[in-house]
């Protein structure tokens, strides 16, 4: 029995983390800059880990009985979304290839943290799908099964973001050309303009 709710939580856990979002797509541009991955990968793991814990626990529930909470999430993350959205819009318009030599200049360590963890906590649509949904679903699981599920979640987590974060380096030859960079970050910025507009949907 513990063995199938880890197995869901794997497969629903899955199907959810590896649909194209904010969180995914600023992954992927730091991936192949090359800049603080493993910081990336750590924040958008540990971040799934505590929401899908949260959710299990019933946290979940709080939430659906506190609109007004995730009101305001929305507010502020559909401001984030669209003002980055402008940004990878203009790094559209203006692409530069990819230069890892050390003259090139990279953000802070600090600033980098607080995009990631503003992609994986101020995008509504994270709280509706690990904490609600999955949170639910594993809360029916009988006995110690929603652990197992909530585990098997956590685990399709961790190996999605580790993968796309450290297998996008195969990727490098292509964006060393601008108009690979210049189409990346044409769709990254649909991708969070979209998301911004379907917050309020």
């Amino acid at each position: 029995m513990e063995f199938t709710a880890f197995l869901k939580g794997i497969g629903l856990g899955g199907s959810l983390i590896v649909a194209i979002g904010s969180q995914n797509a600023y992954l992927l541009r730091q991936a192949l800059k090359r800049e603080f991955v493993l910081t990336c990968i750590a924040i958008c793991i540990i971040c799934d880990v505590v929401l899908i814990g949260a959710g299990v626990a019933g946290m979940g529930q709080l939430i659906i009985e506190a609109p007004s909470l995730l009101f305001w999430i929305k507010i502020t993350g559909f401001g984030f979304l669209f003002w980055y959205g402008l940004r990878a819009a203009r790094s559209a318009l203006h692409p530069g290839a990819m230069v890892t030599n050390e003259n090139n200049t990279a953000p802070d360590r600090r600033t980098v943290i607080a995009a990631m963890l503003a992609f994986s906590l101020l995008n509504p649509h994270v709280y509706l799908d690990t904490v609600v949904l999955l949170g639910s679903i594993g809360g029916q699981q009988p006995g110690d099964g929603r652990w197992y599920f909530a585990l098997g979640a956590m685990l399709a987590s961790t190996i999605w973001f580790s993968s796309l974060g450290l297998g996008a380096r195969y990727l490098t030859p292509i964006f060393s050309r601008p108009n690979a960079w210049r189409i990346l970050d044409g769709i990254i910025a649909l991708i969070m303009w979209t998301l911004a507009i379907s917050l309020f949907l």
